[in-house]
């Protein structure tokens, strides 16, 4: 080894660190680059008599300025905010349409109570009566707006999926060819890290991790194995395994996803495992958000529609006939999975008598063999029927199967999903509200006692015969009993019946009470309300729904909520989720920021000290290059001295 050698390793280090630092100047801005660096080592020195002498330098190689620690921080970080900004995005859709003063349902549902009032203050007004008709359309059009409005949202969540889903394959897909590149320039150099490609690689991932968050494995090759939920495999080696937007099994509008497995069948990734990222995101807002919010709506048009049917069927309209439903709506949604193998059919309808007891949730149910079941509440994952019989009643529907199932069949019970779809206005002649009551009772005027009669009021439900319009007559034969007499059709219905004052007594789909204390002789008659057009009664009671408590009974089966509040508490709950999301967001954006920070300040180019290394190279270099002067003078003197 030459004091020649000695300069050309010098020069050959410096342009190295020259070369390493313009690289690191000129990619400052490159999104994912890490700064490099030179490492430099000494050249095994030379043993002399006057002991070891010094070689020179060589670079060993060129380093990558990288903490993987940090990067996973910065990945999760990145996750996490973009699922709560994906998420916010959503949401805030809902929160603005439902607290909007005009938009929202409260100034319908008020115009229409309004409306039911004014037809209990003048019942024969036939343009109060259209009035109140009119309003009741406006409120189902209401419905169907918020509705459809919640629908075309949950529509462009299924396209943001497809779309997501296509970019995340995108990525894979570029994963695998890059992957194979370091694999090759890896195997091609000794070992030598390709760190540029390694960057790319880095900033492919941060990119996709942002779509959906992702797990990572570093092979013994260099190449990086990527997996999503519970460890699907996105990416191994140079093998890429794709995506696949697909419909539910059991929900075919709405859009999951699948990954294509060996020989091209796609298997159905439980939505639960995708998490973070915008992908996750969407996905947590459609089942946490939008499919409570639009339930909820579902459940308050059926429990009105089925309050107001059920007194408007106890009255009786302007013609004389019995009041029929005043609301149309659909029958609540059973839906076989398309992977069931047997014929069963679920069958669900909603119980009059309990529907205060309705949730905003849907339903599993699944086929034991037997004639067992298990139905969950998906919302809390309750087990409601637990390896029983059907039919069975839970939370205001009674579920029922017909057909041949197979074991392991499912069905997806929606209760209330489809209701404000549906809700309809049943007739448009306003003479057809039944706003007075059916029956009407009267006390004989040669009564001597001193006992009276109640206004008398119509089971409920109502009766399905014509026995309501029978006149009656309750003959007292002491004062302590009483004969009840069909006048209509001649028939006795009761003798002897023992009299309680304020008791209960019931005949032909009504009820009434007398009180005080009757005479022998005293008779009370209970009949048709023939021409009562200016009678108010079934009106009033239809307008005191409004204020009073038919939802949220739970399982304590009592009412906790009406219309109007059932209303605020989605508002309310939309809201809430809204403000947590932001606040987690912003949380999340600030251990992004913060990670990201710590990264650069690691990894990131500082344009002051590259340009401080260069300054520091060229001297090396031009040091080196006084070396080779100095070492070719000396032999030039050399050769002078041997001629």
């Amino acid at each position: 080894m030459s004091i020649f050698t000695i300069g050309v390793s010098g020069l050959n280090a410096a342009q190295a660190g020259l070369l390493t630092s313009s690289h690191n100047i000129a990619n400052a801005s490159t999104p994912g680059f890490n700064r490099q660096s030179i490492v430099q080592g000494s050249n095994a020195p030379m043993v002399s008599g006057a002991g070891f002498i010094g070689q020179g330098t060589n670079v060993q190689t060129v380093k990558r300025i990288y903490d993987q620690f940090l990067n996973r921080q910065v990945l999760s970080a990145e996750a996490g905010a973009a699922e709560m900004e994906s998420y916010r995005s959503q949401i805030s859709q809902i929160d603005n349409l439902l607290a909007d003063p005009d938009a929202g349902l409260s100034p319908t549902l008020a115009a229409f109570f309004k409306g039911v009032q004014d037809v209990a203050a003048n019942p024969t007004s036939i343009p109060g009566r259209q009035s109140m008709l009119s309003a009741a359309q406006a409120l189902t059009a209401r419905f169907q707006a918020l509705d459809q409005r919640l629908s075309d949202i949950r529509q462009g969540i299924n396209q943001q999926i497809g779309g997501q889903i296509t970019q995340i394959n995108t990525y894979s897909s570029q994963l695998a060819d890059i992957n194979q590149k370091i694999i090759l320039a890896q195997n091609g150099n000794n070992e030598q890290l390709p760190n540029d490609l390694l960057d790319q690689r880095d900033q492919m991932l941060k990119d996709l991790n942002k779509l959906v968050r992702v797990s990572t494995l570093t092979q013994s090759d260099g190449s990086l194995s990527v997996f999503i939920g519970s460890g699907q495999a996105l990416v191994v080696g140079g093998q890429a395994y794709q995506l696949q937007a697909i419909n539910a099994p059991d929900e075919s509008g709405r859009t999951t996803i699948g990954i294509i497995g060996v020989g091209g069948t796609s298997l159905s990734l439980p939505e639960s495992q995708i998490t973070g990222g915008s992908l996750g995101g969407l996905l947590n807002f459609r089942s946490q958000t939008l499919d409570a919010t639009q339930n909820s709506l579902g459940r308050i048009a059926l429990t009105l529609a089925q309050n107001f049917n059920d007194q408007h069927r106890l009255g009786q309209d302007l013609t004389g006939a019995l009041g029929q439903n005043f609301f149309n709506v659909s029958s609540p949604a059973a839906l076989s999975s398309s992977l069931n193998s047997g014929t069963g059919t679920a069958t669900v309808s909603i119980d009059a008598a309990t529907i205060s007891q309705l949730t905003a949730s849907d339903y599993r149910l699944v086929y034991n063999g037997g004639v067992n079941y298990t139905l969950t509440r998906l919302s809390d994952s309750t087990v409601l029927v637990n390896n029983a019989a059907l039919p069975a009643s839970v939370d205001g529907f009674t579920i029922a199967v017909g057909g041949v199932p197979v074991v392991g069949d499912s069905y997806l019970i929606q209760p209330t999903r489809h209701g404000a779809q549906n809700i309809a206005v049943a007739f448009s002649d306003g003479r057809q509200i039944a706003a007075a009551a059916p029956i009407r009772t009267a006390a004989a005027l040669n009564n001597t006692g001193t006992a009276a009669i109640g206004a008398g009021t119509v089971n409920a439900p109502p009766p399905t015969n014509a026995n309501l319009q029978h006149t009656v007559t309750l003959t007292f034969t002491s004062a302590t009993t009483f004969d009840v007499f069909d006048v209509t059709t001649a028939t006795t219905l009761a003798s002897g019946v023992a009299y309680t004052a304020g008791a209960n007594i019931a005949y032909n789909g009504w009820t009434a009470q007398i009180s005080g204390n009757p005479a022998s002789g005293d008779v009370f008659t209970l009949e048709s309300n023939a021409n009562g057009i200016a009678d108010n009664r079934n009106a009033a009671l239809l307008g005191a729904l409004q204020t009073r408590n038919t939802m949220g009974a739970g399982a304590s089966s009592v009412a906790t909520a009406n219309y109007q509040s059932a209303y605020g508490q989605i508002v309310s709950a939309v809201g809430s989720k809204t403000n947590e999301v932001k606040a987690i967001g912003a949380a999340q954006q600030g251990f992004a920021d913060h990670a990201t920070q710590a990264m650069q300040s690691l990894s990131g180019v500082n344009l002051d000290e590259e340009a401080a290394n260069l300054l520091r190279y060229q001297q090396a270099y031009q040091a080196s290059a006084k070396v080779l002067d100095i070492a070719g003078r000396v032999f030039d003197e050399i050769l002078a001295l041997g001629r």
